[in-house]
């Protein structure tokens, strides 16, 4: 491509909970700018990566998982996934290709949320059959594949896999030749377009995601409170909060051993990530019913306006 040809764009990564895309998006900008862990509905706010090359910028934008749950907080996901998806030039559907190989009953269920909007899409689609990996025997995806092309005519069907980053370059390629010819938006050493303190926040969520697995509540948000990196070492108090009463203690743990090993794995990766020293405090503090409540969430920026 000639300079005149520069491509660039809004890609809005769409699908069920646990499907991989922030897998995806991290894997894209080989390094990492969306928390991942084994529990769906991880991503709470959209959240963009920039892949910058010499012929293109792709600005892709990984938002929480379509799904069918009730409740304000989950009404919030959905507002945020949709509003992405009005900004996008492109429009990529992340599937656990894996889940439909061994479980066909499941893929109408995810689906159905998607399946008018996806229909009546004008714009480029490209599925991303993902975890490809998870199967030796690629002929079980063979049905899959026959039901997508046959479900969304329009769209470009890719088997993938984001952990292993296998047929992610191909997929790419058909995206940025759908991108509109522009200049690039964002310098080329720019790769998220999220604060560093939300991005800490996120960091401190993972962490408790993936020290207490199971027994963490789903429940559970992250502030920065306070943030000081005048000197030699970045100060961030950072505050859990948890819905209920008995919640609380499951975070701390025994003697402190649960918050402190959460405190301890974020410190690393924070200082990774900032490339400085870092002084990390973690609080925890009840917020009964704070899923519910509007204001709050706002505040947290879970929120699609």
């Amino acid at each position: 491509m000639s300079n005149t040809e520069h491509r660039c764009g809004w890609v809005a990564m769409m699908g069920p909970p646990n499907a991989g895309k922030s897998t995806m998006l991290n894997a894209y900008l080989g390094q990492k700018v969306a928390i991942v862990t084994p529990k769906p509905q991880t991503t709470r706010n959209q959240v963009s990566g920039i892949l910058s090359s010499p012929d293109s910028q792709v600005i892709f934008m990984d938002t929480p998982g379509i799904h069918q749950l009730r409740g304000k907080m989950n009404k919030i996901l959905l507002q945020t996934a949709w509003h992405t998806l009005s900004g996008a030039d492109v429009v990529m559907v992340v599937l656990d290709g894996s889940l439909y190989v061994d479980r066909p009953g499941a893929f109408d269920k995810d689906i159905e949320p998607l399946r008018e909007a996806i229909l009546n899409e004008k714009r480029a689609v490209v599925v991303a059959v993902n975890k490809v990996d998870k199967f030796r025997d690629k002929a079980k995806m063979l049905p899959l594949l026959e039901k997508l092309n046959t479900l969304w005519p329009n769209a470009e069907v890719f088997p993938v896999s984001a952990m292993r980053r296998d047929g992610l370059e191909p997929m790419l390629e058909y995206i940025k030749k759908h991108l509109p010819v522009s200049e690039k938006l964002y310098p080329e050493d720019q790769l998220s377009t999220v604060p560093v303190r939300f991005m800490a926040s996120e960091v401190v969520r993972e962490k408790l995601f993936m020290e207490l697995r199971q027994e963490l509540p789903y429940n559970c948000a992250v502030e920065i409170e306070k943030w000081d990196d005048t000197g030699e070492r970045v100060f961030v108090n950072a505050v859990i909060y948890v819905s209920r009463k008995s919640h609380k203690s499951m975070v701390i743990g025994k003697q402190g051993q649960n918050l402190k090993k959460v405190g301890t794995e974020a410190r690393k990766e924070l200082q990774e990530m900032l490339r400085q020293k870092v002084h990390l405090e973690l609080w925890v503090k009840v917020r009964e019913g704070w899923t519910e409540d509007m204001g709050f969430m706002r505040l947290l920026g879970l929120s699609s306006s």
